[in-house]
C-alpha cells in the first residue's frame, strides 16, 4: 500500500538523517581531539623541592587544585567517568610505579599538562580541569611538581579514556569542554609569585583555581556542563545566592558541609577537600565572593 511504502521512506530519511548527524559530531569532536597546538616558549620554572615547597604542594593538591580528587590520595589515578553514553574516563597515574607517567615527565612537560591540558605526546588530555591550573602562579606550579616528585611509586596500569557520542553533541554544540586545552588562551602571561594573604586577591586566586570549574566564571552555579545527568547543579555563589551567609556560614560549609540550617551539601562538593583550607583562605574567598556581581541561579 502507498501510505506503507511512504512511512517507510519517512523512516529511511530519517535514519540517514541521525546517521549523517551522528558521523558529524563524530568527526567534528575527533578533529578538536586531534588538533595540534604551538604552545608558547616559557621560561624553564626553577625547581624547589625545600620543605615549604613540598607543603605547599601538598596543599594544592588536596585542597585548592584538588588532584586528589581525580587521580587519588596515593596519586596512582582512578575512574573519573564511566557511562558509555558519556565516555570512559581515567585519571592518570601520576607516580613513577608500573603503569605512571612521572618518569617520563620532564618538569616543562608537566607545566604544559598542568596548564595547558596538552600531554607529553600532544594529544589533548580529557576532562582535564586545566582551564583552571591555567590561573596557577609560577611558585605554585614549581611546588606542585615537587610534591608530585617526591610521591611514592604506585604500580597502578590505568585504561585508556575515550569520550561518547552525548559528550561529543555537547562538545559540538558548545555545552561541555571534554579538553580544556581547547579553549585556554596559552600565550596569555602567568602570575610568578602566589597572592597570599587576608584580601580578596588572594581569594580570587583561590576561586579561579578551585571554585569557578564547578561554580562557571561568574559564581552562579547551575547545571556543570559536560557531567553525567545525576549530578546535582552547583549552588550560586554570587551574593543572590549567599549573601546572607555569615563568614561564620561560610567556614561551616567548606568545614563540614553544612548550610546555615543545617542541611547538608550534596555529596559532590569536596569538602573532604575544602576542610583543609586555612581560616585566612576560607575568609579571602569570602570577602571575594561579596565582591562578585550578583546574577540569578545558573547563570554560570
Amino acid at each position: 500500500m502507498k501510505w506503507i511504502r511512504r512511512i517507510g521512506l519517512v523512516v529511511v530519511l530519517l535514519l540517514l538523517v541521525v546517521g549523517v548527524g551522528a558521523a558529524s559530531v563524530y568527526v567534528m569532536s575527533e578533529s578538536r581531539l586531534s588538533e595540534a597546538y604551538a604552545l608558547p616558549d616559557e621560561a624553564p620554572l626553577a625547581a624547589v623541592s625545600d620543605s615549604a615547597a613540598l607543603a605547599r604542594g601538598q596543599h594544592l593538591a588536596v585542597s585548592i587544585a584538588k588532584c586528589v580528587d581525580c587521580h587519588g590520595d596515593n596519586l596512582g589515578g582512578g575512574v573519573v567517568i564511566d557511562a558509555p553514553p558519556l565516555g570512559h574516563v581515567e585519571a592518570t597515574n601520576l607516580t613513577t610505579g608500573r603503569g605512571g607517567v612521572l618518569a617520563a615527565y620532564d618538569d616543562a612537560a608537566l607545566e604544559r599538562a598542568i596548564r595547558h591540558g596538552v600531554a607529553i605526546d600532544g594529544r589533548n588530555l580529557l576532562i582535564m580541569p586545566s582551564r583552571d591550573y591555567n590561573h596557577l602562579s609560577d611558585e605554585d606550579v614549581a611546588a606542585l611538581i615537587a610534591y608530585l616528585r617526591s610521591r611514592p611509586a604506585v604500580d597502578q596500569v590505568r585504561g585508556r579514556s575515550t569520550i561518547g557520542p552525548v559528550i561529543r553533541a555537547m562538545w559540538v554544540a558548545g555545552k561541555a569542554q571534554p579538553a580544556s586545552s581547547t579553549i585556554i588562551a596559552h600565550a596569555a602571561p602567568h602570575l610568578r609569585v602566589t597572592p597570599l594573604g587576608n584580601t580578596e586577591t588572594a581569594g580570587r586566586y583561590i576561586a579561579e583555581n578551585g571554585c569557578d570549574g564547578c561554580h562557571g566564571d561568574g559564581y552562579s552555579g547551575g547545571a556543570i556542563p559536560g557531567t553525567p545527568p545525576d549530578w546535582k547543579p552547583a549552588s550560586n555563589l554570587t551574593p543572590t545566592g549567599i549573601g546572607h551567609y555569615s563568614l561564620a556560614d561560610f567556614s561551616r560549609i567548606l568545614r563540614e558541609g553544612k548550610r546555615p540550617d543545617g542541611t547538608v551539601v550534596d555529596t559532590l562538593m569536596p569538602v573532604k577537600a575544602t576542610r583543609h583550607m586555612s581560616d585566612e583562605e576560607i575568609e579571602s574567598v569570602f570577602k571575594f565572593l561579596r565582591t562578585v556581581p550578583s546574577k540569578p541561579f545558573g547563570r554560570r
